[in-house]
């Protein structure tokens, strides 16, 4: 599957959600229920070795190859790297497509994450989380700018956005950037 081999699956309920908007139905539903413990890493990120002060970017969106979808984002730098052991248990069934989640449903995924398909794969995994001192950050304010995301009006996940404000969230999710771009 292209979502496995290009995410990774250590964080297969945000893998979901990117995978469902970029490369459809199939490839989100596949992540969400069949995730094998074998495939969850000890900790590996896009981010390589992250540093005290790297900037760090967390994207939402920009799916489609011809018209794109907008792209939300929370940009910032990284105020403090943990390495915890994390139960990988099992990714919860919401029962509804990800384009119909709600800020419950995408809260609920966030804190499952890492999961596994089934109950047999559940076993403790190695787990990078990063805090996030917030900069700058872009959120649709209603559903005709794009779907109830982890991403929305002015909040990540039910956590209200503000400039130097701290948001603490696994390293899979974000991706390295510039300061000052």
């Amino acid at each position: 599957m292209k979502c496995l081999e290009h995410e990774g699956i250590i964080a297969c309920c945000v893998a979901l959600a990117r995978c469902q908007a970029q490369n459809g139905l199939l490839c989100a539903l596949a992540l969400a229920f069949a995730a094998s413990a074998d495939e969850l890493p000890s900790v590996q990120t896009a981010l390589g070795s992250p540093q005290l002060g790297d900037c760090v970017v967390f994207r939402e969106g920009g799916s489609g190859r011809i018209l794109k979808t907008p792209t939300y984002w929370l940009k910032g730098s990284i105020a403090a790297i943990s390495h915890e052991r994390r139960l990988a248990g099992r990714c919860p069934e919401i029962g509804k497509l990800a384009s119909n989640y709600t800020r419950a449903d995408w809260a609920r995924v966030a804190a499952a994450t890492p999961c596994v398909g089934n109950d047999a794969e559940i076993r403790e995994v190695a787990v990078l989380r990063i805090r996030v001192v917030v900069e700058a950050w872009e959120t649709p304010w209603s559903n005709q700018h794009g779907t109830v995301g982890w991403l929305f009006r002015g909040q990540f996940l039910e956590q209200p956005l503000k400039q130097g404000g701290l948001i603490e969230m696994d390293a899979t999710w974000l991706e390295h950037c510039e300061h000052g771009s």
